[in-house]
């Protein structure tokens, strides 16, 4: 019984690094070379307060201010990936003050669906 309570303890402390792992640091340049090439940076940002066009407010909300919007919202990462291969709704508002942009447009031509739920997760590990 105790070998077995050590073998789940163990696995679940591999789990808990594994998760770790995705937010350090070496992997926010893989992320960010994907979201470059998938377009994403040519409406948003990682931090807050990096004017848009113009000095406007930027196009797409701070991947930052994202991560904490939906900070401990167990289906952030869905609802999100789905966001980004489909869109948002241009009547919601919830930007309001924050971002230029009326609505985000489908992706899901420049980025796969597995590529999407890697950027999401990555982008939900920066909230503070």
């Amino acid at each position: 019984m105790f070998r077995f309570r050590v073998t789940v303890l163990c696995a679940t402390m591999g789990l808990f690094a594994q998760s770790a792992v995705s937010a350090k640091p070496q992997n926010d340049e893989q992320m960010k070379k994907l979201a470059a090439a998938s377009g994403c940076v040519t409406c948003h940002s990682v931090e807050p307060g990096k004017p848009g066009p113009d000095g406007m407010a930027p196009v797409g909300p701070a991947w930052r201010d994202v991560a904490n919007k939906y900070k401990g919202q167990k289906d952030a990462a869905t609802r999100l990936t789905k966001t980004v291969l489909q869109g948002s709704n241009p009547y919601d508002s919830h930007w309001k003050g924050k971002a230029s942009g009326l609505a985000m447009p489908p992706n899901a031509v420049a980025i796969t669906e597995a590529d999407a739920k890697k950027l999401v997760n990555w982008i939900l590990s920066l909230a503070k």
